[in-house]
């Protein structure tokens, strides 16, 4: 589970934002980890962010 993490974060943030050192990257990684939770679609969450999914999941339950 950890290398899929780590592999959609170099596909999706490291290569496609400026970086001339790892510093510059280290510095993007809680920009890259809110997106990642807050806006980005997880196929296994039907598209959802996890966030969104965990919202949607806690809405479904209390009408139970």
């Amino acid at each position: 589970m950890a290398e899929v993490f780590v592999r959609t974060l170099k596909r999706d943030y490291v290569r496609v934002n400026p970086r001339p050192n790892a510093q510059s990257a280290i510095d993007q990684l809680r920009g890259w980890f809110a997106h990642y939770n807050e806006v980005h679609p997880h196929r296994a969450l039907r598209y959802r962010s996890p966030r969104e999914f965990i919202a949607k999941t806690c809405e479904a339950l209390s009408g139970l």
